[in-house]
């Protein structure tokens, strides 16, 4: 009885070898890999290089679920995740004799998230590789011998022999707004309406000659504008909205931010004063580096539009852009001026709308940040400083505890360098943060 279910939990995927408690490093990405089923199938064996590792047997579920996760986070129009519906679909047609029934537990995937080689997040649960388990699956790839072809990626292509991207543009619009759509329209400005989760107007290169002519590969140039009337300016900035969309349109991965302000109506009927409202997008353009462009009406914002999208035609029209992954700066050249032969390296739509989302997965670390930008006073660049000498709440935390004295607890921060001009935070906001986290009554 107990070897039946010892020989089920190993076809499995289950333990086939005690896991090595030492910490592996990071592998480089590498192209993704497509399940592979050996003629003879090979009992799990240490790995090279590592006694008594986790390596998962041929036609076992684990390896199965290792190579699919392999596959998506190496797909440059993929997301690095699958959710279990998708990869209960993926390894049915790849490796049916180990995927389990739709209804049923998979201990394959359970095993993996236990060895820390999966990750899961988000409801509906999504999975995608830990870096131990990017490392695995790269060397259970290796191991197969397969190659870039047969892992359903082409090889790279030399430098001038790239597939050119075509010189097709669309702004997008981040909601249903009929007049400017209407005055796209009069200005024959091709678009498409798609949920923009940072931003008002992005453009979009398209692939003419695309493997998949249903889902062709699509880059995002290195411009987004958001467009504000005076009206949704005033009430943003008074609900907190205009500090945290700023924050998060220069984090959102593209170089080139347009501030479009917009009139609309009288400034006297606003809640806030005029001189308030032109501080604010004066702040805009001098503290966070975005170019505003103030307009008078529905048209000429349409106009504005217009001319940007011809604009960027011209400067892009012969080149060869290619997608990067998230996280890595593009070339210098992307999206600055016109070169003899620019390598535009640029976000692809899904990478960028994907790493815009409000929801996603935050560490620590991020969540900090976005804390610490609601106190009044506290930019981006002063919340990034102070997350690089307090990485997360329980070390601020820590070090006011180690201060002798309430005057010393509000002077911690003063001293912290932010900026390019690397400034002081200064006596006022360190004394702010220090009412912040280390009162223990409700804050008057």
């Amino acid at each position: 009885m107990l070897d039946q279910r010892l020989q089920q939990h190993q076809s499995s995927g289950g333990d086939h070898a005690p896991a090595s408690s030492g910490a592996k490093s990071p592998a480089q990405e590498g192209p993704p890999a497509e399940v592979q089923d050996s003629s003879m199938p090979v009992l799990a064996q240490p790995k090279a290089g590592g006694s008594g590792s986790y390596w998962p047997a041929r036609h076992s579920g684990a390896r199965a679920v290792l190579l699919l996760l392999y596959r998506e986070h190496l797909n440059p129009s993929g997301h690095s995740f699958l959710t279990k519906e998708e990869l209960l679909q993926r390894c049915t047609q790849e490796a049916p004799g180990v995927a389990p029934g739709s209804a049923r537990s998979w201990p394959a995937l359970r095993s993996l998230i236990h060895r820390n080689l999966v990750f899961r997040t988000q409801q509906p649960a999504r999975y995608s590789l830990t870096l131990q388990g990017l490392e695995l699956a790269q060397k259970l790839a290796e191991s197969e011998g397969l190659s870039l072809l047969n892992m359903g990626i082409e090889p790279e292509e030399p430098p001038g022999d790239e597939p050119e991207v075509p010189r097709s543009f669309s702004a997008e619009l981040a909601g249903h707004r009929s007049e400017l759509i209407r005055q796209l329209q009069r200005l024959h400005v091709t678009h498409t309406v798609r949920k923009l989760h940072v931003g008002d107007f992005v453009w979009v290169a398209q692939e003419t000659r695309p493997r998949d002519p249903a889902r062709p590969g699509e880059l995002v140039l290195d411009h987004i504008v958001e467009r504000k009337r005076l009206d949704d300016l005033c009430s943003s900035i008074i609900d907190g909205r205009f500090r945290e969309q700023k924050f998060r349109l220069k984090r959102c991965g593209l170089g080139r931010r347009v501030y479009l302000v917009e009139q609309h109506g009288s400034v006297h009927n606003l809640s806030l004063p005029e001189s308030t409202l032109l501080q604010a997008v004066t702040n805009t353009q001098v503290i966070d580096g975005f170019f505003v462009k103030r307009t008078a009406d529905i048209k000429e914002s349409a106009a504005y539009l217009a001319l940007l999208t011809r604009g960027l035609e011209r400067l892009y029209q012969g080149h060869t852009l290619r997608s990067r992954p998230w996280g890595i700066p593009g070339d210098p050249e992307s999206g600055a001026g016109p070169s003899p032969n620019p390598l535009c390296s640029l976000l692809t739509f899904n990478d960028f709308n994907m790493g815009a989302m409000k929801n996603k997965a935050q560490s620590v670390r991020e969540v900090f940040v976005r804390q610490l930008v609601q106190v009044r006073g506290v930019s981006g660049e002063k919340a990034a400083a102070l997350v690089d000498r307090y990485s997360t709440p329980a070390s601020l935390l820590a070090a006011y505890d180690a201060c002798a004295t309430p005057k010393e607890q509000e002077m911690l921060l003063s001293t912290v360098k932010c900026g390019r001009l690397q400034r002081n935070l200064g006596p006022a906001l360190s004394r702010t943060l220090a009412q912040l986290y280390c009162s223990y009554s409700p804050l008057t």
